[in-house]
């Protein structure tokens, strides 16, 4: 059996790498190639390009990676067209994938999406497309598979791939980042994709410093690795950790919208979600989006849990008046965030989400 298997970001690939390790746990006969990065290398997936670092968030920023994405896609074609393929699984990333499913299905291979596009937020009328080229969907928030039952496409809830995670210890993540018990800590998410960092970064930055006015001895941690770019770092004496760390050890945080606030809510961390695009996209968003809410835990649990400032509200006056709160841990607003998230994993579904689209996946190539 051949299975083609593609990730475009960071977040992607440590989920296709899961799924390939699940396939390949139930079936070592299987062959799966595809694009990714280190993760799928690393679970036995053969790697011919990755599509790491060609991300943008937004219609005007996207459109600098159009010919680095056609270039991918024209390898992508030549390789299904080279090579037998029993099933194209396409994880996340859904404006490129949509590109590739199409061509899967042009020579019949059956397409699996997982982590399906959220078309409930935005872009509703895209459905009819996506029907066409996607066989089966592996959706991953609750709701998601009455939304794709409805409007006639092929749908199975398999949990939230966060809860496969092991979890990380506060007392680990703070000694691990060598930081003392008692002192307040803030951890920033400004993301992983370019567009998203220029954007969030130097406000969130700032935020730091305001919240450091009101407790001098605040320690900050940045989710980013060393490789990502970021003006003034030094400026704030912060230190970088993964993002599984870092809201493990934080105390509050200011994140940018997406998987991060799962992540933060997982782990009990109060916080803030910020998000900021081109104002031509931000234009557009505004007519096409379809939902109350950014963040997935307020998405998630169909209330305002977590404030959100987007666009000109994320100032970082305005952050850090929003994150300042929350460093009461007795205090309303940290509390109440607290409850919440209790809800959380309750409503994230099964532990076992890789298992299920690797079963879904080998009833698809069969």
């Amino acid at each position: 059996m051949n299975v083609f298997l593609s990730a475009g970001e960071a977040s992607g690939d440590a989920h296709a790498a899961a799924l390939a390790r699940a396939v390949l746990a139930a079936r070592p006969d299987v062959r799966i190639r595809g694009v990714g990065g280190p993760c799928m290398a690393e679970a036995g997936v053969e790697l011919l390009g990755s599509l790491q670092g060609l991300q943008a968030m937004g219609l005007f920023e996207a459109a600098g990676t159009i010919p680095a994405h056609l270039a991918a896609l024209r390898t992508i074609a030549r390789e299904l067209r080279a090579r037998p393929c029993d099933l194209v699984v396409l994880v996340d990333y859904p404006g490129f994938h949509r590109r590739v499913a199409a061509v899967a299905r042009a020579r019949g291979v059956p397409v699996l999406q997982y982590i399906a596009p959220q078309l409930w937020a935005w872009g509703a009328w895209r459905l009819g497309g996506y029907r066409r080229v996607v066989s089966h969907t592996a959706v991953i928030l609750p709701f998601e598979e009455a939304f794709f039952h409805a409007r006639g496409v092929a749908a199975t809830f398999v949990g939230h791939p966060l809860l496969e995670r092991p979890a990380v210890g506060r007392t680990a993540a703070r000694r691990g980042l060598d930081l003392p018990g008692g002192t307040p800590v803030l951890g920033l998410f400004p993301g992983s994709r370019t567009s998203e960092i220029r954007a969030l970064w130097p406000s969130m930055r700032e935020a730091a410093r305001h919240l450091r006015a009101t407790h001098p001895d605040l320690r900050v941690c940045v989710a980013a690795d060393a490789a990502t770019p970021l003006p003034g770092f030094d400026t704030i004496a912060a230190v970088r950790a993964s993002a599984a760390v870092v809201a493990a050890a934080a105390d509050v945080a200011i994140a940018k919208s997406g998987t991060t606030t799962l992540e933060l809510a997982l782990a009990g961390t109060p916080h803030v979600v910020a998000y900021r695009m081109h104002p031509v996209t931000y234009l557009a968003a505004r007519r096409l989006v379809a939902v109350r809410w950014i963040g997935l835990v307020n998405l998630l649990l169909n209330r305002a849990v977590v404030p959100e400032l987007v666009q000109d509200a994320a100032t970082p006056e305005a952050l850090a008046g929003a994150a300042g709160p929350l460093f009461d841990a007795a205090g309303e607003a940290s509390q109440a965030q607290r409850a919440a998230f209790s809800e959380v994993p309750g409503r994230l579904g099964p532990r076992d989400a890789s298992a299920r689209v690797a079963a879904l996946a080998l009833r698809l190539a069969s």
